[in-house]
C-alpha cells in the first residue's frame, strides 16, 4: 500500500477519534509506545491514554494543514509528521500544533504508534 495513503488514513482516524472519543485511541498504542507531550514523556498505552483523556478540555476540533511521511527502517515502519490547528470550545483563536508519529507494523497487517511527539507552536 502507498505510504501516503496509509499516512493519510491514519491521520484521519487518529484525529477524528481524538476529537470524539479520546479513550478510543488506546488500541493505537502498545506498552512499548512513548508519548512526548509538550516535553513530558509518558510510556505505555494506558498511561498515554490517561494523559490524553485528562487534558483540561472535553471537546476540540483538529484542522490538519500538512501530512508528510517517510518509510522508516527495514521493519516497515513509517514516520508521519502533521501540522495543523487545534480549536478549543469558547476560544476565539485556534492553537497551532505539530505532531510526529513513528508507526510500526503489527503482525495483523495494521500499524501501531511506537513514538508520538506533540508540541504546540507558539508565534
Amino acid at each position: 500500500m502507498d505510504p501516503d495513503t496509509v499516512a493519510r488514513a491514519f491521520v484521519d482516524h487518529y484525529y477524528s477519534t481524538f476529537d470524539t472519543n479520546r479513550a478510543g485511541l488506546a488500541n493505537l498504542y502498545q506498552e512499548a509506545s512513548m508519548l512526548s507531550f509538550e516535553g513530558v514523556q509518558i510510556q505505555g498505552a494506558q498511561s498515554i491514554v490517561g494523559k490524553l483523556t485528562s487534558l483540561p478540555f472535553q471537546q476540540c476540533k483538529h484542522q490538519i494543514n500538512t501530512v508528510d511521511c517517510q518509510p522508516s527502517g527495514p521493519a516497515g515502519g513509517m514516520l508521519v509528521f502533521v501540522s495543523g490547528n487545534l480549536q478549543l470550545p469558547g476560544e476565539q483563536h485556534s492553537l497551532k500544533f505539530s505532531q510526529l508519529f513513528h508507526l510500526m507494523p503489527t503482525p495483523q497487517g495494521s500499524f501501531y504508534v511506537l513514538n508520538d511527539i506533540f508540541r504546540l507552536n507558539y508565534a
